[in-house]
């Protein structure tokens, strides 16, 4: 993501992440494409998803996620996220409320002792790219899921209002293009759904 839109660099804000996500069917040539941009930052997030019994929050279309990332040139570092439900439905495009966390462990049982109990645990392998287009800060992560099949993109940029959400999806859309990524590739599949349906099935 760029430095405005990574959830590292903007903890505390209340942003919208405008948001497309793609299963890559030539994932090498887009590597290509994105290395020519920016180095790649290459770093595993270990998340944890939070509900209360009746699954509320998921029900809403909601999430509350307690993310540690490690394997960055930074150190090891944590963030609470809550997304609030889609305020774009074709791309699943969602309103943040992020902040760093000093102790995991802490906030784990702060949340816990609140009423949410881990719904969900898994590791993302990711490829950040940090690069501007457009006049926009952006965010290009090739990311591997090992409890899943393929490869996927997520790229995105941030906006404060949903009045700029439409200018910066179409933003987004004409880097897609760059990167030879067709419409066909477009997915709003959740990983959380995914990696629950294939546990399910084992």
């Amino acid at each position: 993501m760029p430095e405005q839109a990574d959830s590292s660099e903007r903890c505390g804000a209340t942003v919208i992440e405008a948001e497309y996500k793609a299963r890559l069917t030539d994932p090498a040539g887009v590597r290509e494409k994105l290395q020519a941009l920016s180095v790649a930052d290459r770093v595993t997030y270990s998340d944890t998803y939070f509900d209360d019994a009746i699954e509320a929050l998921s029900r809403a279309g909601r999430e509350l996620r307690l993310r540690t990332i490690s394997g960055s040139a930074e150190s090891t570092r944590s963030i609470l996220t809550f997304k609030d439900a889609a305020v774009d439905a074709a791309t699943g495009s969602k309103p943040e409320y992020e902040t760093t966390v000093g102790d995991r462990a802490t906030m784990e049982e702060i949340v816990e002792r609140l009423g949410y109990r881990p719904r969900l645990s898994f590791t993302k392998l990711c490829e950040n790219h940090r690069f501007k287009a457009a006049g926009r800060e952006m965010l290009a992560t090739i990311v591997t899921v090992p409890e899943l099949d393929g490869t996927f993109l997520e790229l995105e940029t941030m906006t404060e209002t949903e009045d700029d959400l439409g200018a910066a999806l179409a933003d987004l859309r004409s880097v897609l293009d760059d990167l030879g990524i067709s419409p066909d590739q477009l997915t709003t599949e959740l990983y959380t759904d995914a990696v629950a349906l294939r546990r399910r099935a084992e």
